[in-house]
């Protein structure tokens, strides 16, 4: 396990909650399918697609959970209306991965991959965030199978379905283009402060082209 090298004390927490939350005490399990087994001999976090150099970069999972570690203090906002506030975060931050495996010039856009081939995809800038976490704790202590664990991705700025669970690679892309809850409806960026929750409130240049 990395040892701490950062504190991030995060930004100062909002007076109100974004459109249409509620304050969540606890922490609710949310996800869709099955709780995955985790064989460590056998994980492997990837990123691919459009990279600088135009290789794979693969770490097994004592290598990337030895990369620097640090925490961030944020909100997470679930699109199903609760609002989880003031949690500790850490693990590695997504500009690590950005600057040890760099994306190739022409990069707009990630799809970020867990098991089962479940997808998110996000704008280059929201992955690049000083605030976007692959998370492998919260509040201390590891996150538990059923929360993520070995890794999920936090960007606390956008829903939390933007950061799914159970992560294993990243694909660098030089066009947008749908993850698996944005073919079901739901909207391609994911604001809760505008509460971008359906793909029907987007607006022009909001969704990949079509």
């Amino acid at each position: 396990m990395g040892q701490p090298v950062e504190r991030e004390s995060g930004e100062a927490v909002r007076s109100e909650l974004p459109p249409g939350q509620r304050v969540q005490r606890g922490w609710p399990v949310t996800h869709y399918g099955p709780v995955p087994r985790f064989r460590p001999e056998r994980w492997e976090f990837r990123v691919f697609g459009a990279t600088a150099d135009g290789e794979k970069h693969c770490w097994s999972h004592e290598e990337f959970t030895a990369l620097p570690y640090t925490t961030v203090v944020a909100d997470l906002h679930c699109v199903t209306k609760y609002s989880m506030l003031g949690a500790e975060w850490g693990g590695i931050p997504a500009r690590t991965i950005l600057d040890i495996a760099p994306p190739a010039p022409a990069v707009t856009h990630v799809m970020v991959w867990a098991e089962y081939g479940f997808s998110s995809n996000l704008r280059l800038s929201d992955f690049a965030s000083e605030r976007t976490l692959f998370a492998t704790h919260k509040d201390g202590e590891l996150l538990t199978a059923e929360h993520g664990f070995p890794l999920r991705l936090i960007v606390p700025h956008l829903y939390a379905w933007k950061g799914p669970k159970w992560v294993r690679g990243v694909e660098y892309m030089a066009a947008d283009r749908r993850g698996f809850w944005e073919e079901r409806g739901y909207h391609n960026i994911g604001d809760p402060w505008k509460e971008q929750r359906y793909s029907y409130q987007e607006e022009p240049g909001d969704g990949p082209e079509l």
